[in-house]
């Protein structure tokens, strides 16, 4: 694997657990969920979204923004998690719960995204309704190991950068088809991302977000046991 598209490719799909979200009742096994991944991208798509612009995503522990960071990254978009009330010009997607949307200021160059509570304004798109219409096939994928993945504040990191700590997290805990591992940190932590959202999905495990989760190993909260990730920004 290179890129995290590397990750949700065809043959990836299986009946094996992928995705839970204790809290919402909400499961995905791996052909649902790199299904889901490649809708969410083809959606991204056609809003403008591609190489090199930004996608900012809510931190919220649930299963459309996990989504989100693998649909724009076969994209070659860049995702900003728990971005600031005010969306720079960069960023093509503001993906957020209907409840929060308002409390973020937008440019015409960025289109919103919601999810959870359908949206009452027509030139809001929402992501249940959209995203699960679309094409479920793999989008068109033109990113490189050393492009930007996502970014926390101004470090942007690239998706080698990124993998290969997720490898290595793997490697030193043992992850494994059989693994649960939940994930209780912030998303906008480079930890969480690379330990808790990425590490499981390369070895074929199960990632279970929110406070409720449980698992085999816990990445954040009080009860972390998934050692801090050393990843350099670029």
């Amino acid at each position: 694997m290179n890129v995290l598209a590397d990750a949700i490719t065809r043959d990836r799909r299986s009946d094996r657990p992928a995705l839970s979200v204790p809290a919402a009742g909400r499961s995905y096994d791996y052909r649902r969920f790199c299904t889901s991944a490649w809708k969410t991208g083809n959606f991204l798509r056609l809003l403008g979204v591609r190489e090199g612009v930004g996608v900012a995503v809510a931190d919220d522990p649930t299963a459309e923004p996990v989504l989100t960071l693998y649909g724009a990254a076969a994209l070659g978009a860049v995702v900003r998690f728990g971005p600031p009330r005010d969306i720079d010009d960069g960023t093509r997607a503001l993906v957020v719960p209907a409840a929060d949307l308002d409390a973020y200021d937008v440019g015409p160059a960025t289109k919103r995204v919601v999810y959870g509570d359908p949206p009452t304004d027509p030139s809001v798109s929402y992501f249940e309704r959209d995203v699960w219409s679309e094409n479920p096939t793999e989008p068109p994928n033109h990113v490189a190991a050393d492009d930007p993945l996502f970014r926390v504040d101004g470090d942007r990191y690239t998706h080698g950068a990124t993998l290969a700590a997720a490898r290595a997290v793997v490697d030193a805990h043992g992850i494994g088809p059989e693994t649960a591992v939940a994930v209780r940190g912030p998303f906008d932590d480079p930890t969480t991302v690379v330990a808790g959202l990425v590490a499981p999905v390369i070895a074929g495990a199960t990632v279970a977000v929110g406070p409720e989760s449980e698992g085999d190993l816990t990445v954040g909260g009080p009860d972390g046991d998934v050692d801090p990730v050393g990843i350099d920004p670029e």
